[in-house]
């Protein structure tokens, strides 16, 4: 059990460093926040957002999947966490920002799958298929609307006095979002522990204990701190070159994304993908043309192939070593 927690961190460290660009890509990019104040004020954030909320934590922990309680159980939950975590470094090594929520899922649902456990795949349609389809499109078209009502409503105003109070502006976006990334991931993680520790007969309900929480968003937090500059280039510069309202825009209407699909659906999307067709949106409003669609079409051919992917290496982890639990 203390090693499957472990595991559990690593892969909650992985995902902070692998989606710290998530938070901040935006204010770096447009010079708002300096590399390392921004990666403190994200940490931070990230450290209270994986502590205010349970929805997401008890959809991951009770909603995907149902393993046998016993050892088989706790190694499809292992299996599970390797295979979100190998793909993260694969992705994080090309620079993809890919979701590691999604990564998650997609470990669990294979490593069930091999085992041959119960997948619940009426749950995954509810609160993973369809959000996944729907919140990027939803962050696109939003933030297209809201950066387009911010351009009329100051057309008259100073450019350079706008884009000093824009910077400021997002240092409040960049840590709003950067708490709908604790809130989001999390609890996640903090769900994956509770499941082991269900299957492990060590807990019988969905709640989450504060312990839990604690070391979860401890191991987040550091994760952030540590960065992922990889990533941080491609969203925050490759996608399109952003100005501060821009940024503050895109932030602004992802971290409310976030926490709508958190408070009012226990829906575990991906920060991800919201905060990246968010950055798309406003960059389309200059003209269609500026948003370089073929780094955009790369980033969605990572989104794909995420839950496939760690499905299949969680699946080859499972059925590598069970033989050796025989």
């Amino acid at each position: 059990m203390l090693a499957i927690i472990i595991i559990a961190l690593v892969f909650d460290y992985t995902n902070g460093f692998h989606d710290a660009a998530n938070a901040i890509a935006t204010s770096v990019s447009t010079r708002a926040l300096t590399p390392r104040t921004a990666l403190a004020m994200a940490a931070l954030m990230n450290l209270l957002g994986a502590l205010i909320g349970e929805g997401v934590a008890k959809t991951v922990g009770s909603g995907i999947i149902d393993p046998p309680e016993d050892s088989t159980g706790l190694l499809v939950v292992a299996c599970g966490l390797g295979g979100a975590i190998t793909w993260n470094m694969i992705t994080w090594y090309f620079g993809l920002p890919s979701s590691s929520s999604h990564a998650l899922i997609g470990g669990l649902v294979g490593a069930a799958m091999a085992a041959g456990s119960t997948v619940y795949w009426s749950g995954i349609t509810e609160k993973v298929v369809i959000p996944m389809i729907l919140s990027p499109l939803i962050g696109f078209a939003l933030a297209y609307v809201f950066m387009l009502a911010i351009l009329w409503i100051f057309r008259k105003g100073h450019p350079a006095k706008l884009s000093r109070g824009f910077r400021w502006a997002q240092t409040g976006s960049a840590g709003a979002m950067a708490l709908g990334h604790g809130l989001q991931d999390g609890q996640k993680t903090a769900g994956v522990i509770v499941l082991a520790l269900t299957t492990g007969g060590f807990h019988s309900s969905d709640s989450i204990p504060l312990w839990v929480k604690l070391i979860v968003a401890t191991a987040l937090a550091a994760g952030t701190y540590a960065g992922g500059w990889r990533i941080m280039r491609t969203l925050g510069r490759r996608i399109i070159h952003l100005d501060p309202p821009r940024g503050f825009a895109a932030e602004a209407v992802a971290s409310g994304v976030l926490y709508t699909a958190a408070y009012a659906f226990h829906a575990p999307i991906s920060t991800t993908h919201v905060i990246t067709s968010a950055v798309a949106g406003v960059g389309a409003t200059k003209r269609f043309s500026a948003v370089r669609w073929g780094v955009a079409g790369d980033i969605v051919t990572a989104w794909i192939s995420t839950i496939p992917a760690a499905a299949a290496m969680a699946a080859t982890m499972f059925l590598l070593l069970r033989p050796l639990m025989i």
